[in-house]
């Protein structure tokens, strides 16, 4: 039976560290098996969002609900995957195979000093192929590009089967020519594996061909519809959002 909640609402949020807030009212809910963009310039409030999302940081004022349920009540954490910026700033000398640091995402599952079984191996294995990284597995992960970094990281999230993934500007030190097939790799996790996703980024005239929803934040939501509506909006719309001017890039695939 297809569960039609949405996987995550977000209700009259705001959010403030000082005096200012960094979120005002936010609202919106994002669908099962939908694939989101979320935009906006530098100190919209991006990363706080994400953060609330995530449960890093607790609610001040409005509600969210994850898998219809209240966040502060929420447990089951493992059905998030979460990947960061981390190609940027990984220690290439880490010594570490592809496939142990796949599967140091069956930790949490497993516990800390269980050894994994045929099934958990299966299960790394399957999360590799989903990301095109299967042959690298015996690699060590210090000697993969930064694109093949994130891809091994977004396996990682995946080998404990999340239904929603999370990722922060995740082409963040990945080669600009890599970057197509990068978005290619997200959107086959979406439709093939049915598995909602929400990218926050800074390539938006890259990926709303992608892309289903696109939500532009600017400490307030300035637009929040499909990516067909978002393709429609003109310069100086984008630029009202943005607080300056907005460039709209032509892509041809």
């Amino acid at each position: 039976m297809q569960d039609n909640h949405p996987i995550i609402k977000v209700k009259n949020l705001s959010y403030k560290y000082t005096k200012d807030k960094v979120l005002e009212d936010v609202s919106f809910e994002v669908p099962r098996g939908a694939f989101l963009a979320i935009v906006g310039p530098n100190g919209s409030g991006k990363s706080t969002l994400l953060k609330l999302i995530l449960g890093l940081l607790r609610t001040q004022e409005g509600t969210i609900k994850l898998f219809d349920e209240n966040i502060r009540l929420f447990k089951e954490w493992q059905q998030i995957g979460f990947v960061s910026q981390k190609a940027n700033s990984f220690n290439s000398g880490f010594p570490a195979t592809v496939f142990e640091v796949v599967q140091s995402g069956l930790t949490k599952k497993l516990g800390l000093f269980k050894f994994p079984k045929k099934a958990d191996k299966q299960k790394v294995k399957k999360a590799l192929e989903a990301v095109d990284m299967l042959s690298f597995q015996h690699r060590n992960i210090g000697e993969l590009s930064g694109g093949q970094q994130q891809r091994v990281f977004i396996a990682r999230s995946l080998v404990s089967e999340p239904q929603l993934l999370i990722l922060d500007e995740p082409t963040v030190g990945v080669d600009s020519k890599h970057v197509h097939q990068f978005y290619e790799m997200l959107e086959m996790l979406n439709k093939q594996l049915g598995i909602t996703l929400i990218l926050v980024t800074h390539d938006v005239g890259t990926v709303t061909d992608k892309v289903t929803h696109v939500a532009c934040l600017n400490k307030k939501l300035h637009f929040h519809g499909d990516a067909y509506e978002y393709n429609q909006l003109n310069e100086e719309e984008l630029s009202s959002f943005y607080g300056h001017d907005v460039k709209l890039l032509s892509h041809n695939h």
